[in-house]
Order: structure tokens, then C-alpha cells, then sequence
């Protein structure tokens, strides 16, 4: 599967609605494309997916190592891959998009805001593609995606200004109904904020989609990963609204090891029979009342306290908390396994990559001295127990306290940090069940 990478020039160039444009472009070309995203992102996917009929794969190295990259780029299904980057091309302190393209050895198609600028547009791409060399960055910027570009004389500007060695790959034209709105953490989620598609049919016919395959490029073949046996284990997936961060990578890891049944508690499932339960990340602060009234996490409490383990990622930990207090004011009980109160605040209370070492054995994703990697992302803070137990004291990012993450009560984890499935953290989850 060959495969490029569309890099921005910095956040809020039009990434994402560039990515459908292309999605949709190859597939109207008689393609099978596969799309993917750099970085720790799960709502940019969530975009990806409906275009293109798959899940979108995360390529992360900070997460999943270079080799883990790879592998899960190679779990992609489909004949060219189109990967979407996070921020600017060059942005990020341990897990930059032109990390993910060097790892990965893919091309860069720099994605440019052309609304206000013609031969400015090749002068920007060409300073990126210098800036590679002369940084030391191994980065092959090799052509331009000019977003909300018109046609004519802007166009016709913007391509004859590129020097040799910048294609022109097409154009995404300005329009109202490709724009997707955001709110905390990003962009809306796909299911709430869809594209509209006859929107992004017009702007695929701007995007030059053969000339975007020629410039693919295959990656190195990945190091065959570590073989797990099945546990013969039942694992409860939350999956709704509330809980909508989970890597396609983790769901698959889960699924071959263990028997995986999902449920809603938004929707008032109870909590199914099973041997451990996992909470992703997601949006409980936009759903309490139903999560303060939803029997799953009744039985959740219950169950916890009789020992089954519990794993709850950012979103997660919020709804095994006592209480949550949202950005309105109202404080709605939550499932109260984990000692600590927690309220949303206006803005975001940490944002980064961040790295973990287990405590002790409690930690139920990585064993004694371990590290474990993984990024955070949320506009909540916690207040905990003066006798609280963590498993995790924190060498890079905010975690719970600034210095410790992982509360744990009887064997539930909650934790602000979200980690991948090639970080090993869910294969040690599985085989402590």
C-alpha cells in the first residue's frame, strides 16, 4: 500500500476537509484509499471513516514506537493510503508529522490556505520544503494542495508560480458546507457533523488524484510484532456518545486476545457479564445526567468492589469518579469507584505527549518500573483524596496530580493518559484478568 502524507503549513489550514477531498477523489478515480492520521487524534477519523468506508489509522511513534508505526499503517486495507497530519508540518516537540512521515518514508503534499495569497503559496511550500533540508528533518515535500482556492487566474497563479520539484495537485475551492465545527478538544465528531457530501464530491473534482498516487510511496516492511495467545476472556467495551475514543488498534488487540462485547450506558445498557471492563475517552461532561442515571455504572461500582478490573482512559476515569461538575454548574454523581471529584473547567488543563512509570503492580497496563507512553488531552481537573493511590509518577506531562497519575481503588485504573495498543499497555490489561 503506498501512501502519502497531506502535512498543514500550521493548524486551521483546512487538513481535514483537504483529507475527505482526497478520500473522495481516489475513489472516484477507482481507488481503494485508506486513510490514516498523524498523531494522538481520534475525532479527525471520525471523519475519515464515513468517506471512505474503514477505520482511519492512528500513526503516532511517541505511542507506538517506529516499528509499531509501520505495522499499524500496514493494517490498513486499501491500495493507496492517505494520511492527514497534525498542526504544522514540523510542530510538535516528540511526535511531529514530519516524524510520522520520516518513520513511515512517505511524501509530503503540503496543504496551504490560498484564500489570500497566489504566488505567495509556492514561495510558503518552497520554504517548507528548504526548511527540511537545512533542519535536518528528513522530510520530501513534493507538491500542493492549495485549500480554499478558486479556479481561473487564482489558481492558474498559484500553479505556474511552483519552482521544479512542486507539483500542483489540485484544489480545495472556499466553500461553507465543507467547514465542520468545533467545540472543546477540536472538531465536532463525524457522526454529529458530517460533510456535506454533494459538497465534497464538487471539491474532489479539483484534486488531481492520479498525479497524487504517482507521488505515493511504499514504507519499509515493519518488524513482525510479539504473538499473544487468546485468554479465553470476556472483555465490556462502553461505546457511545460519552465513550468514542478507542484507537482501531486497541478494539483489534482486544478481539483477538478476548471475547469483546460492547455497550452503551448513554443509552441505559447494563453492564454485560465479562471478566474486565474498559472505558475509553469520549464526552461524559456532554452526556452526565444520563451517565448519573445509566444502571451500567451501578453495577460497574458493584462489580468493582468485588474485584473485576476496570480500566477508565480520561473520559473514562471522569465517569468512575464520585462526582463530575460541569462547565453549567451542576454536580451529577458518577459511579464513585475512584476518590475524586472532578469539574470541567473553560480551558484545556493539559495537552501533551506524556510518559509513565508503574509504581507498583497495581497499575493493570504495565508492571513495576515499566514506562508506559501516551498523550492527554482535557479540559477537566480532579480533585483526589488525601489517601489516594496512584500507579503511575509521571516523567513527561500533567497527569492527576502533576506528578502522579492512575488512581486506583481495589483493581480499577483510572487515568488521564489515552495509550495505544503497541504500547503492550492493553496485552498486560488482558493477561491480568
Amino acid at each position: 500500500m503506498k501512501g502519502f502524507v497531506l502535512g498543514g503549513t500550521a493548524s486551521g489550514v483546512g487538513k481535514t476537509v483537504a483529507t475527505l477531498a482526497v478520500l473522495r477523489a481516489l475513489e472516484d478515480a477507482g481507488h481503494d484509499p485508506q486513510p490514516a492520521k498523524a498523531g494522538p487524534d481520534f475525532i479527525d477519523p471520525s471523519h475519515h471513516e464515513p468517506v471512505a468506508g474503514k477505520p482511519s489509522r492512528s500513526l503516532d511513534p511517541w505511542l507506538e514506537g517506529d516499528h509499531g508505526t509501520r505495522r499499524n499503517y500496514y493494517r490498513g486495507d486499501g491500495d493507496v493510503c492517505v494520511v492527514e497530519g497534525m498542526m504544522g508540518l514540523y510542530d510538535g516537540s516528540v511526535a511531529s508529522t514530519a516524524r510520522v512521515a520520516s518513520v513511515l518514508d512517505l511524501p509530503v503534499v503540503l496543504v496551504v490556505d490560498a484564500s489570500a495569497g497566489m504566488q505567495s503559496v509556492a514561495a510558503t511550500a518552497l520554504g517548507f520544503r528548504e526548511y527540511a533540508a537545512q533542519s535536518g528533518h528528513d522530510v520530501d515535500v513534493v507538491g500542493v494542495l492549495a485549500q480554499r482556492a478558486h479556479g481561473g487566474r487564482h489558481e492558474a497563479g498559484i500553479r505556474d508560480a511552483l519552482p521544479d520539484g512542486l507539483a500542483y495537485l489540485g484544489r480545495i475551492p472556499p466553500s461553507d458546507d465543507l467547514e465542520i465545527p468545533d467545540r472543546h478538544l477540536g472538531l465536532q465528531m463525524g457522526e454529529e457533523a458530517a460533510v456535506d457530501p454533494d459538497a465534497l464530491a464538487a471539491a474532489a473534482e479539483h484534486v488531481d488524484a492520479e498525479r497524487l498516487v504517482d507521488v505515493a510511496r511504499e514504507p519499509p516492511r515493519p518488524a513482525p510484532g510479539e504473538s499473544r495467545p487468546e485468554t479465553g476472556k470476556r472483555v465490556a467495551v462502553a461505546e457511545d456518545a460519552a465513550f468514542c475514543f478507542a484507537y482501531p488498534a486497541t478494539r483489534e488487540r482486544l478481539r483477538a486476545r478476548a471475547d469483546v462485547t460492547t455497550f452503551s450506558p448513554v443509552a441505559g445498557d447494563d453492564l454485560p457479564d465479562c471478566d474486565g471492563v474498559y472505558l475509553p475517552g469520549g464526552y461524559p461532561e456532554l452526556h452526565a445526567d444520563a451517565l448519573s442515571a445509566a444502571p451500567a455504572l451501578d453495577t460497574l461500582a458493584d462489580r468493582a468492589a468485588d474485584g473485576l478490573p476496570v480500566l477508565g482512559e480520561c473520559g473514562g476515569l471522569l465517569a468512575l469518579a464520585e462526582c463530575l461538575t460541569t462547565t453549567d454548574g451542576d454536580t451529577v454523581e458518577m459511579a464513585g469507584v475512584l476518590p475524586a471529584d472532578v469539574r470541567m473547567c473553560d480551558r484545556y488543563q493539559a495537552l501533551d505527549h506524556v510518559e509513565l512509570r508503574a509504581r507498583g503492580d497495581g497499575a493493570l497496563t504495565a508492571s513495576a518500573g515499566e514506562t508506559l507512553r501516551g498523550h492527554e488531552f482535557h479540559y477537566s481537573e480532579a480533585d483526589v483524596a488525601d489517601d489516594a493511590r496512584f500507579a503511575f509518577d509521571v516523567e513527561r506531562g500533567d497527569g492527576i496530580t502533576g506528578d502522579r497519575d492512575g488512581l486506583v481503588e481495589h483493581r480499577t485504573l483510572g487515568t488521564y493518559a489515552h495509550v495505544h495498543a503497541e504500547s503492550g499497555a492493553f496485552d498486560h490489561f488482558l493477561d491480568s484478568l
